[in-house]
């Protein structure tokens, strides 16, 4: 792990923390969901850059952390990053999908798509997990989203499809 990855992964942990905010399904404090995205993330031979952005990429959603701060701290690569993932919530919100922006997801970069992939994954495993009353109505709305994502890796577009068979 590189030194900007720990960072990243001290920084989300400590302001996920601070909100006090835990998983629906499990109560696990929230930080276990950016985790998991940056493993799944990190497993892509990604660059640090990316899996920096992995572990931070609900920080702008759900922490008072602003993007200005986010670059300051780790520089505008990673800030961008988490910008444009911020930029399609639908995307990576772990409850029923709302409309889908194809267009925005299509404008997202190919890193940025595979940060919204791997969050897709995590999201999805934990719905189908734990959550039987709205599964059939999650998955439609979470293939559509999917089909956007095209220009993410491959092997994590994969994953996530048969996640949702």
């Amino acid at each position: 792990m590189t030194d900007l990855v720990k960072r990243a992964a001290i920084f989300a942990t400590s302001i996920h923390a601070a909100t006090g905010r835990r998983l629906r399904y499990t109560n696990e404090p929230f930080i276990v969901h950016p985790m998991r995205v940056a493993e799944l993330v990190a497993g892509t031979g990604a660059r640090p850059e990316v899996v920096a952005a992995a572990w931070l990429h609900d920080v702008l959603e759900d922490t008072p952390v602003t993007l200005g701060e986010l670059s300051t701290i780790f520089g505008a690569d990673v800030a961008s990053l988490v910008d444009m993932v911020t930029m399609s919530p639908h995307c990576l919100a772990d409850d029923l999908p709302g409309p889908v922006d194809h267009a925005q997801l299509a404008r997202a970069s190919d890193e940025a798509q595979t940060i919204c992939i791997a969050s897709l994954i995590d999201n999805t495993t934990q719905i189908l997990r734990h959550e039987t009353r709205r599964r059939g109505l999650y998955l439609h709305g979470k293939r559509e989203i999917l089909r956007g994502l095209g220009k993410g890796d491959a092997g994590l577009y994969i994953m996530a499809a048969m996640a949702m068979d």
